[in-house]
């Protein structure tokens, strides 16, 4: 398979994006990757690459779309952009898959705008996987659809779930809807109608309303929101892990006493550091369009990028986009029937 990898996209761009991209050619030998932006750049952060030159190609795009422009005129004004170019040869057939780490919203749009929607699908989606200890959780929608319409939060619903067992190796996962509380008449009008509509039976498993103080505890593998709470929900959860073990570090370097136990509670702080850690994660999936897209934290070390490229290989191999694209099919002709009678 073809991955597209944007090497001018984030912070860290172009060193740590070829780099993350080597690694994953090493890794994965039934994986090409077209590093599209700047030829020169790319080029002097190559190093040795010899062993996988053969599954290695430039695609020289002089422009870079920043994270301080408007997206959608961006994209118009910056048709040499590696954003841009990479997301055309997934358009085109020539790649699968794309992964960036760059302007949120300008994946958002030339994922729309450049690759397009699946057919049926009203709204595509960011949908991170919540590095939360014993097993992962997807959040969806995370900040692409500030507001939203209960048919859309169902079908977040559906393609969550798909990408949970065809990517993450979840068995018949449970889906959730954020809410302020667990009965059926509590949120607002628009988890209120979501709830309805997802009580009326869905090609997934609905686990009813999650509040927000179960969203870590596995109640569901898929959470369900609009865009705005998903936001508020993934920020807060990052900043407070941050949070949590710098005051954990504080007091156990407080006295002496703390420090040994510190010492003897090393390896089992590292391998929760490690259960939590973003990095292995690689970044989000927009799902709703047509191809795998890969959207990579801005801060992006190689290490993640070669894990949101390993995330694009599995969305690929797991048919993601053409299961999406059969469900939500079967999901619209049945509320077409339903509104018949």
């Amino acid at each position: 398979m073809k991955i597209v990898v944007d090497a001018m996209g984030g912070d860290l761009a172009p060193g740590v994006n070829v780099q993350g991209a080597i690694d994953a050619l090493r890794e994965f030998s039934d994986v090409s990757i077209v590093l599209v932006g700047r030829k020169d750049e790319v080029r002097a952060c190559l190093g040795e690459y010899a062993d996988v030159a053969d599954r290695l190609e430039i695609v020289d795009a002089p422009d870079v779309i920043t994270t301080d422009e408007h997206p959608v005129m961006a994209l118009r004004k910056k048709p040499r952009s590696s954003l841009v170019m990479g997301m055309n040869l997934v358009r085109e057939g020539q790649a699968e898959a794309i992964v960036s780490a760059g302007s949120t919203g300008a994946i958002m749009a030339g994922a729309m705008f450049r690759i397009g929607r699946i057919e049926g699908i009203e709204r595509p989606a960011l949908a991170p996987v919540l590095p939360a200890p014993g097993r992962p959780l997807m959040l969806i929608d995370s900040g692409a659809n500030v507001d939203c319409k209960p048919e859309w939060l169902v079908q977040f619903g559906l393609m969550g779930s798909v990408y949970m067992e065809k990517v993450m190796g979840v068995r018949a996962p449970e889906v959730g809807l954020i809410n302020i509380g667990v009965e059926a008449e509590k949120g607002d009008n628009l988890t209120r109608q979501t709830f309805e509509l997802m009580s009326q039976g869905q090609p997934y498993r609905f686990a009813g309303n999650v509040e927000a103080r179960e969203i870590l505890s596995g109640q569901a593998d898929v959470l369900v929101c609009d865009g705005f709470v998903g936001n508020v929900v993934l920020k807060y959860t990052e900043g407070m892990a941050s949070t949590m073990f710098s005051m954990i570090k504080g007091e156990l370097m407080a006295s002496t006493r703390g420090k040994i136990g510190a010492l003897l509670s090393k390896p089992a702080f590292r391998r929760i550091k490690r259960s939590m850690d973003a990095t292995e994660v690689g970044g989000a999936p927009l799902l709703g369009v047509e191809g795998a897209v890969v959207k990579a934290h801005g801060n992006s070390n190689a290490r993640a990028i070669f894990c949101a490229i390993r995330q694009a290989r599995k969305m690929v191999e797991g048919q993601v986009v053409d299961i999406i694209r059969r469900e939500v099919t079967n999901l619209v002709l049945a509320q077409e029937e339903q509104q018949k009678h």
